[in-house]
């Protein structure tokens, strides 16, 4: 009989499972019109930055240049197998800081990766700390941070 409960898409892990240096990967995306227009509806933002191709041509942009918010949420653990590994005993996304290097057009492709950078145990839950990079189709670094994740034990 079919049990919800034991569908998963990978096995589960435990937080004790995981060490540090191991990788997680995203599959690429490309930013497309599209995602700028839900990401404005989303936010509200509409700065003349991000939409006005006659603008961003004139201050030196070759197409629509990405919010840094819109480069940031493509750093989702649930796009990888980590957020399926953890399962129920993911808890929450606790804290995030990032470094915008490099610009980000409409129709560049993103490829993001997670790293275990720390595991911090305490009774009853754990920390993962993940160093986060996400590079462009030209191998640029785009974006460099930190994520942290609170994790049952």
């Amino acid at each position: 009989m079919f049990d919800p409960k034991r569908h998963s898409m990978v096995p589960q892990r435990s937080f004790d499972s995981y060490t540090k240096g191991e990788l997680f990967r995203a599959p690429g995306r490309t930013i497309t019109e599209g995602m700028f227009t839900a990401y404005q509806g989303a936010s509200g933002d509409s700065a003349q930055l991000h939409y006005d191709k006659v603008f961003l041509e004139r201050i030196g942009h070759k197409n629509l240049f990405s919010h840094g918010f819109l480069t940031l949420i493509q750093s989702s653990i649930g796009a990888t197998t980590l957020a399926h590994e953890l399962g129920s005993s993911l808890l929450g996304f606790i804290e995030q800081s990032s470094q915008f290097l490099k610009p980000v057009y409409c129709e560049d492709t993103l490829y993001v990766e997670f790293e275990i950078f720390d595991l911090i145990k305490s009774k009853s839950t754990g920390v993962m700390v993940l160093d986060v990079r996400i590079f462009n189709q030209r191998s640029d670094l785009v974006l460099s941070g930190k994520q942290k994740y609170l994790i049952s034990l």
